[in-house]
C-alpha cells in the first residue's frame, strides 16, 4: 500500500466538517467520552505539531496541557495543521526508518505514521458525529486503519487510551468495526 497519501485521504472528510463546527457547537459532547467538541478541537490543535514533525524525523514536545491551547481562530488553525501534517507525511521518507513522538524513545516512522492515520479518522469521526454530519472516507483509509488498530487498540486500552471493545458484527461496515476497536459505539 502506498502510504505517502494515507493522512491526506483521511484529513479530507474532516476538513469538509471544519466550518460546520459552530461557536455554538464547542460545548457539544462528542462519542469520545473525555472530550466535547473544544476539548477535542484543543486535543488535535495540541498534538498536531508533534505528529508533523515526526514525519520529518524532528521532535517537537507539546508546552503546557492540551486544556491550554489557545482557541482563538482555531479552525483555520486546525485546518492549516491538518494540511502541513498531511504534507509532512505525504514527503518521500516520511514512513521510513525511526522517529520520536515528543518523547526520547524512537519507534518505527510507520507505526507513528499510523497513528497518525488513526487519529485523524477517528477523531474527524468524533468531530462530524458531534455537529451531525457523516463523514466518509475511502475503503483503503478504513482498512489500513482497522488492520493497524486490530494489533494496537490492545496496546491502547491498557494505557487507558481507548475504552472497552464494543462488540460490532463481523459482517458491518468497516468504519463501524474500527470504531468498536476504540471504544466507541458506532
Amino acid at each position: 500500500m502506498n502510504t505517502e497519501r494515507l493522512v491526506a485521504r483521511a484529513a479530507a472528510p474532516l476538513l469538509e466538517i471544519i466550518d460546520d463546527i459552530t461557536p455554538d457547537r464547542l460545548d457539544a459532547p462528542t462519542p469520545c467520552a473525555e472530550y466535547d467538541v473544544r476539548r477535542l478541537v484543543g486535543h488535535l490543535l495540541f498534538w498536531g505539531p508533534s505528529l508533523e514533525a515526526a514525519a520529518r524525523k524532528e521532535v517537537v514536545t507539546p508546552e503546557g496541557g492540551e486544556a491550554d491551547v489557545d482557541l482563538t481562530d482555531w479552525q483555520p488553525r486546525l485546518r492549516a495543521q491538518l494540511e502541513r501534517t498531511a504534507a509532512a507525511w505525504g514527503a518521500p521518507g516520511a514512513w521510513q526508518g525511526t522517529t520520536r513522538l515528543g518523547s526520547p524513545d524512537e519507534m518505527p516512522a510507520a507505526v507513528i505514521g499510523g497513528m497518525t492515520v488513526g487519529e485523524v479518522v477517528v477523531h474527524g469521526w468524533d468531530l462530524a458525529t458531534a455537529v451531525g454530519r457523516t463523514p466518509t472516507w475511502d475503503d483503503e483509509v478504513l482498512s489500513f486503519v482497522h488492520a493497524d488498530l486490530v494489533g494496537s487498540a490492545p496496546i491502547a486500552r491498557d494505557m487507558g487510551l481507548f475504552g472497552p471493545e464494543v462488540p460490532v458484527p463481523a459482517d458491518a461496515p468497516l468504519l463501524d468495526r474500527l470504531l468498536g476497536l476504540t471504544g466507541r459505539k458506532p
